[in-house]
């Protein structure tokens, strides 16, 4: 489990600093090897999946291998677990543009909607022009000429599937935005660990900060433009923050003692930490500009993973306070903190949905882990996974999937599902183990 839910469930009997980062430590060392890029993997889809054809793109000039817009923009609708994409074998015709179109063989193959669309290189630039159809109407749902450079051909696959996903649902798409995760393999005998970034599909993956130290709950600032984590490269944890473009690093926390689940307000301008400088684990507010903090609980439970609720007024965290882990909701900074799930007897790492209506968490039933989520006015749970030892979920910021670390075998992988827990896949490294995954917000 994360290595704050090991610390909860120990910290009834040991509450000291030191056994809290004995546990951060052990937690990534049972990782084993992997490589940068990861690949994916739909492993269920829905039975209620909407058909869409996504027409192979007609294409002039030379354009990169490995780099096909349609067959992106098809796997894209198709993880998304809304879409069943028609295999291109089952075309009876190759339409390019809407005048090409006879809206009869789509109809009869049930298909309800029909993206179209050509490539064109022009030197070092490409130019994109497709078309969404409603089958059934005939009528145009979408139209558009886009350019970009031979190079970044995917990010524009991304933004088409993006525009296709909310002109058929009426939800903004996610497959622009990015995911960031640890890995770790072994160089000259010596364990080496990366956060790295990559596309949502786990495609273009980049190194962004090679350790020694365990790297530990990389979170996204609201504008996509830096990651908070912990680090323990100085041999004991920090919390950093991190300027993506440029590479900038900051050490915003560095107590005595445990500095550790960074996450940020929905305004970008503090974290919510979880600090022992006072000797017990509890909730702060660090001001970003001032550096200043404020506590947010004062318990002798163990206080830790603070959340901040989509508004910014209330926060989650968990708490062994009643005997075992739990989250707890605090409305204000003077409210008194509320108990919000009482299925089980371990449920740790919350994570609100854009909406606030949903907490998502780690929640234990008969000795394994899953992913669940509470309706926060009707306090309804439902459990979404059954694969036994999950952990780290992060939230799309459409609301509409969830990633979340697991165990497959003997490796560990990265699990993409529906909220509602329908469609799945994964994203497995080449080998060993892949874990830690925070989903971007929508990048501008």
């Amino acid at each position: 489990m994360t290595q704050m839910n090991q610390a909860l469930t120990t910290g009834r009997m040991h509450r000291t600093v030191a056994a809290l980062l004995v546990l951060l430590m052990a937690v990534m060392l049972l990782a084993t090897s992997a490589r940068a890029e990861l690949m994916i993997r739909v492993t269920k889809g829905v039975g209620e999946a909407t058909p869409v054809a996504v027409v192979p793109f007609g294409k002039s000039g030379d354009l990169p291998a490995g780099e096909d817009i349609s067959t992106i923009i098809r796997n894209d609708l198709e993880m998304s677990g809304d879409f069943s994409p028609l295999s291109a074998e089952k075309m009876l015709s190759l339409p390019t543009s809407g005048d090409d179109v006879f809206f009869r063989d789509w109809r009869l193959l049930g298909q309800p909607y029909l993206l179209v669309g050509n490539v064109t290189r022009e030197g070092d630039r490409v130019r994109v022009r497709y078309e969404l159809f409603d089958v059934n109407s005939e009528k145009r749902l979408l139209g558009e000429t886009s350019t970009t450079s031979v190079n970044n051909i995917r990010t524009l696959a991304h933004h088409i599937s993006d525009k296709v996903y909310e002109a058929l649902t009426g939800v903004p798409g996610v497959f622009s935005t990015k995911l960031a995760y640890v890995t770790l393999d072994e160089h000259e005998g010596k364990p080496r660990y990366r956060l790295q970034v990559s596309d949502v599909d786990g495609r273009r993956a980049s190194v962004r900060l090679e350790s020694r130290e365990p790297v530990l709950s990389p979170a996204w600032s609201p504008d996509g433009k830096q990651l908070a984590y912990v680090s323990f490269e100085s041999g004991r944890p920090q919390i950093f923050v991190h300027e993506l473009a440029t590479g900038k690093r900051t050490v915003v926390a560095s107590y005595p003692g445990l500095n550790s689940a960074p996450n940020w307000s929905p305004d970008g301008r503090s974290l919510l930490v979880t600090l022992s400088r006072s000797g017990n684990a509890e909730i702060y507010r660090l001001d970003l500009d001032s550096r200043s903090l404020t506590r947010l609980t004062d318990h002798w439970g163990i206080d830790t993973e603070g959340e901040w609720h989509p508004d910014g007024e209330a926060i989650a965290f968990t708490s062994d306070r009643s005997g075992g882990p739990q989250i707890y909701i605090k409305d204000s900074q003077s409210a008194s903190p509320r108990r919000v799930t009482f299925g089980g007897r371990y449920n740790a790492r919350p994570r609100f949905g854009p909406d606030g209506e949903y907490i998502y968490y780690v929640h234990q039933r008969d000795g394994a882990f899953h992913i669940a989520r509470t309706e926060l006015d009707s306090g309804d749970e439902q459990v979404l996974t059954r694969t036994g030892a999950d952990e780290s979920p992060s939230i799309a910021p459409n609301g509409r999937m969830l990633i979340y670390a697991t165990r497959q075998g003997n490796d560990n992988v990265l699990t993409v599902i529906s909220a509602d827990g329908g469609a799945a896949y994964t994203l497995p490294a080449a080998r060993g183990d892949v874990r830690e995954p925070a989903w971007s917000p929508i990048l501008r």
